[in-house]
């Protein structure tokens, strides 16, 4: 399978600065960098091998792609035509663009699916410029719906910010998304391994952060949250099984990110899911180790979601609880 990276971010925010190095660095990786034709970016024109062409090579053994709006065609020409070139892709969206389309069509497309593996949701801040682009409220606009997708965060422009400034951007970033993990950087330029084939959307390597983000910031109730649940006790799968398709069916529009790590009563084996949006991807994990405590542990990163009602309808699911 092959890992694909989704890259997105604010105007501004250095998404250029970092498609030019991974095009030009002599990192080792073969990556297929798919960038948008109507977006802020541009690749430079003295790394291109064969230019003039819709997919070309760059002089460190990458590919450049560029798409006008058919990701899922450009995806079957590098999956069929050119699939001993590159290890891995890195998909670059427009601007504020939502990422959720981009995912599902990997996810939703059995082909596609077949070949590709997505690996992460990678977003670009602009340190400079986020209290603009948040305003007042953390859930103002597309940015905080980007930062809310994000597998990791790229706090870029720290070099305009003295560290106090740069801390109190942290603390904005992780009250709209607690799980990510937040790498400040100058120049748009960050470790490549801290980006790419982190396993981010892979199943067997799921870590959950349970932690929920404050009901309140700034002094106004905030609809961008983070819940997290965090339970002992065994699960009722059929109760779970009804629940999940509640959560989807009722707020799945609302969810940008979920997963969990949960246990099953009668069950030795962790049952483990993620999803986005209303695409939801569950199975049994490894065997709980003895020395394990067995703790449901889940996370919700989304608009408008209800701390009470979502925890309270999961506490119906445990096995001590009426039906």
């Amino acid at each position: 399978m092959v890992p694909v990276t989704i890259l997105t971010g604010f105007l501004g925010s250095g998404k250029t600065t970092l498609l030019n190095h991974i095009l030009k660095a002599q990192h080792g990786k073969r990556i297929a960098v798919i960038e948008n034709e109507f977006g802020e970016t541009a690749v430079d024109g003295g790394l291109v091998l064969d230019a003039g062409q819709e997919v070309f090579e760059t002089q460190n053994g990458c590919l450049c792609c560029t798409v006008r709006g058919d990701l899922d065609r450009i995806l079957r020409e590098l999956m069929t035509e050119r699939r001993d070139q590159f290890d891995m892709v890195l998909i670059e969206t427009t601007g504020l663009a939502d990422p959720g389309p981009v995912i599902q069509t990997i996810m939703t497309d059995d082909a596609l699916a077949s070949f590709y593996a997505l690996d992460a949701v990678v977003t670009m801040v602009d340190g400079y410029h986020l209290a603009q682009y948040l305003g007042d409220d953390d859930d103002h606009s597309e940015a905080s719906q980007q930062i809310a997708f994000a597998d990791v965060l790229v706090l870029n422009k720290t070099d305009l910010l003295d560290s106090s400034a740069v801390d109190k951007l942290k603390t904005r970033l992780r009250a709209i998304n607690g799980t990510a993990p937040i790498h400040a950087t100058r120049y748009g330029l960050v470790d490549l391994d801290a980006i790419l084939n982190i396993g981010a959307f892979d199943l067997q390597r799921l870590q959950v952060d349970s932690a929920s983000s404050p009901a309140h910031a700034h002094g106004s109730k905030r609809s961008m949250v983070s819940v997290g649940i965090d339970l002992p006790g065994a699960l009722d799968f059929d109760r779970l099984n009804r629940w999940i398709q509640s959560i989807l069916a009722s707020i799945g529009p609302q969810v940008y990110r979920m997963k969990g790590i949960l246990h099953i009563h009668g069950e030795n084996d962790r049952f483990i899911f993620q999803g986005v949006h209303m695409i939801f991807d569950g199975q049994q994990d490894r065997a709980w180790l003895p020395e394990e405590e067995r703790r449901n542990k889940l996370v919700f990163i989304g608009k408008d979601l209800d701390r009470n009602i979502i925890t309270e309808s999961f506490k119906a699911c445990l096995v001590s609880s009426s039906s």
